[in-house]
């Protein structure tokens, strides 16, 4: 059976996290505080055996279908929480797996940059998908294992704190978050985040 990496439970998806990750979903575009749940596994093939499951097995929608070179991601939505979990109830089941079985998420890299130089900001911008850093904002970046776990990651600062989101990776080996705003609202934004990550490891 594959390996449970990620097992992401999102209750409401929160709007800058849910523009990033909808300007590249090639499936169906969830919607603001629609409840979310995201896998990943290896090998990554197994992952189109779990989506077939999980589409038969509730009333859902899937956004992402991704299969990489060692591991495979599936986010899939619905404005019903019942059949969110339902969805991945059966998938759990189909692994013979209970959501205890995943894998805990790590930190590799924690860091606020206070005072961004204006030249840092254009550097960054150039390599972002989400909003844009400005000269002065303060920055948080986290680096996280598994990869998918950014996702949590950066939905649970959004609802702690006013920010921008600048960029986040959830497919590879490492996950990554960008974020930007005052300082104040970074530092609530890194402890909403690693918060999250703290309890999936207890969950």
């Amino acid at each position: 059976m594959p390996e449970l990496r990620s097992f992401i439970f999102l209750d409401q998806l929160q709007p800058q996290t849910l523009a990033y990750v909808a300007s590249w979903m090639r499936g169906s575009l969830p919607r603001h505080n629609m409840a979310a749940q995201i896998i990943e596994i290896a090998p990554g093939l197994e992952i189109e055996t779990l989506t077939d499951v999980a589409l038969k097995g509730a009333n859902v929608k899937v956004g992402l279908l991704v299969v990489e070179r060692q591991f495979g991601y599936l986010e899939f939505h619905s404005r019903s929480t019942a059949e969110v979990k339902a969805g991945a109830q059966a998938v759990l089941d189909v692994m013979g797996a209970q959501m205890e079985d995943a894998s805990r998420p790590q930190i590799l890299g924690s860091k606020v940059v206070t005072g961004v130089d204006h030249q840092h900001a254009f550097l960054i911008n150039r390599n972002k998908l989400g909003s844009m850093i400005l000269g002065g904002d303060s920055l948080y970046l986290l680096e996280c294992q598994p990869a998918s776990y950014a996702i949590l990651a950066c939905n649970e600062a959004e609802k702690q704190a006013n920010i921008k989101v600048i960029d986040y990776r959830m497919i590879g080996a490492n996950g990554r978050l960008y974020l930007a705003g005052n300082e104040a609202e970074i530092r609530n934004a890194r402890d909403a985040a690693e918060n999250a990550l703290h309890n999936a490891r207890t969950v």
